[in-house]
């Protein structure tokens, strides 16, 4: 089993990353386009799944690194 050493090697960051880089696709025709407040709001919103999970690895315990995780449970 392969240690994990930083967050970018976690699957679920990279995940997060692909969803993040799919919206911004998405969001760059169509209605999205149109409404600026919207379209940023949701940018924002996609990229806060890669800053919590990263800003969790870098906790100092399991309960805070989880508690990280837990945020986006909540979103």
């Amino acid at each position: 089993m392969a240690t994990i050493k930083c967050f970018e090697d976690l699957e679920v960051w990279q995940m997060a990353r692909e969803l993040c880089a799919d919206f911004y696709k998405i969001s760059k025709a169509g209605e999205f386009a149109k409404d600026f407040d919207l379209r940023s709001q949701m940018r924002r919103s996609a990229g806060s799944a890669m800053d919590n999970i990263a800003e969790g690895f870098e906790c100092n315990g399991k309960k805070e690194f989880v508690q990280f995780y837990l945020y986006q449970k909540d979103q």
